[in-house]
Formats: C-alpha cells, structure tokens, sequence
C-alpha cells in the first residue's frame, strides 16, 4: 500500500498541491480497493497487476487536468451523491450557499419551484430533497444533461418534472410558480484567461460562458419569464458573476421587481440575488 501512495505523490507533485494530492490519494485508493482508505491502510493491501494498471490510467488522467469528480463520475452537493460527466457542471459550494438560503426564506409547505438550466440536477434534486412537500420542476436545453438530472433524481429518491426547454428560444407557460431559481452560464468570454485547465478543458462551455457584450443575457430572458410565470409576490433567485451584482439588480428592479437583494458567499463575493414579483 506505502508503495501505491508513494507513486501517487511522486506522479502528481508537479501537477498539484499537497492537500489536493493527499486528497486525490485517498480518494483513488477508496476507488480502487472498494474498502475506507483507513481499511486499506491497516490491512495494507497489495494492488493487483490490474489494479497497478487502473491506478497508472486515472493518473494519467489525473496529470492532463481531468477533474476527479468525472473521472469517478460522482460528485456530492448538499450532502447528496450525484453522477456527473462532461454534459453536466460539476456542482459547486457556492451554489450550495444559492440552496441554503432559498430553503432558510421559505420554511412553507406545498411550494411550486422551478429550476431554469438544472444540468445534473443539483439544485431541484437538494430542493425537492429538503422542502417540505413541494412541487419541483426543471428545465435545461441539453437532452444529454436532462439525461443525467433524470438519473440524478431516481438516484435520491426525488419526484420532479424535467422539460426539455431552451429559454431563449421559447418556453411552456402552463404552469405558475412561487419560486423560480437558476444558476445560468454567466462567465464572460473575457475571464477565460483565469480559468483553470481542469474547468476549461473539460466542463461543459455552453453552461459557463457568455458574450462580454451580452452579460447579463440569460439573467435578462429568465427575469421576464419570472414576470409571467411566478404567483404574486413570488420570489426569483439567482447565483451570478461576483462582478455584475449591481448590474444583475439593477436590471431587476428597472423590470419592476421589488426587494431586490445582493447576498455574498461564504468569500466574500457578490454570489446570489433574490428579487420579489412586485
């Protein structure tokens, strides 16, 4: 076993730091042996040629930047185990802080919530999860990630009703809400610069990026839905880019939203906006 971690270490030093390499170790010996790493440890396990072999193929893996999270294609999010691959954004902690606060503003039963560009789900499936007795549905323009939030959702034992729909072309009107929430592409083509290579070269662009001179596109179309589509005084959540905060409140409040507040995550940064149907 001290001969696999150290190969380990020694392949990736170059690639990654040592808390993230202490990280990776446990985690690949968990995936190779199927037992705790404490487990392995203690019974020090000698690999198999084939598990020699596997170990060699995921850092490789490793070394050209694949994030871990689609290599074992799993991730977890609000305590939660997703399936993830490259159709789906890996879920992030900031959109946990997005969950947190909806289910903090709204300890009511029997809400009707919709989640816009749901990718693996995370977000619905966390909402459906933990509020009480509400009614979860969840758009997305990709089939291949509506796939996954399908999986993802028997997977936890979640009831949702997932639509194929792209919001900038047109969307079903059948249906009100008390919530609208969406965590929509909002990195600006000009940030690509400081994207690391395990996020640019491997999740999905279509869920990360939109044109500098169109920021705020997706916030702007969602926005009018929520004017048609939530129940009065329904409420409208968004995770967004830590720099257009004011722009994204300001924008709602020219539509006619009412109480519209900038929240910041756990760093620091402008990272959420609820705003309230006037």
């Amino acid at each position: 076993m001290q001969q696999a971690i150290a190969y380990i270490k020694e392949s990736l030093r170059d690639y990654y730091s040592g808390s993230e390499i202490s990280g990776l170790c446990r985690i690949l010996i968990e995936y190779i042996v199927d037992e705790s790493y404490f487990n392995a440890l203690v019974k020090d396990i000698i690999f198999s040629e084939d598990q020699r072999a596997i170990l060699v193929s995921l850092i490789e893996r490793l070394k050209a930047y694949e994030p871990i999270q689609y290599i074992m294609e799993e991730a977890e999010f609000f305590g939660l185990p997703f399936f993830v691959n490259c159709n789906v954004l890996i879920p992030r902690p900031e959109t946990e802080e997005l969950v947190e606060l909806i289910l903090n503003e709204n300890p009511q039963p029997n809400l009707q919530v919709l989640d816009i560009g749901t990718g693996s789900g995370a977000i619905a499936i966390a909402l459906a999860k933990y509020m009480k007795e509400a009614g979860i549905a969840a758009w997305d323009f990709s089939y291949k990630a509506l796939d996954i939030a399908v999986l993802n959702s028997k997977k936890n034992n979640t009831d949702i009703s997932f639509r194929l729909v792209d919001v900038v072309k047109d969307y079903p009107t059948d249906r009100k809400y008390d919530i609208i929430v969406s965590n929509p592409p909002y990195v600006m083509e000009s940030e690509k610069v400081a994207i690391e290579r395990n996020v640019l070269d491997y999740e999905p662009h279509s869920a990360l990026f939109v044109p500098d001179d169109k920021a705020l596109l997706f916030y702007d179309k969602i926005a009018d839905i929520a004017l048609e589509l939530l129940h009065p005084s329904g409420k409208l959540y968004f995770e967004i880019n830590q720099v257009k905060g004011q722009d994204t409140v300001r924008l709602l409040q020219d539509k006619g939203f009412k109480d519209v507040t900038l929240f910041q995550d756990l760093n620091m940064n402008d990272r959420m906006v609820q705003a309230v149907l006037a």
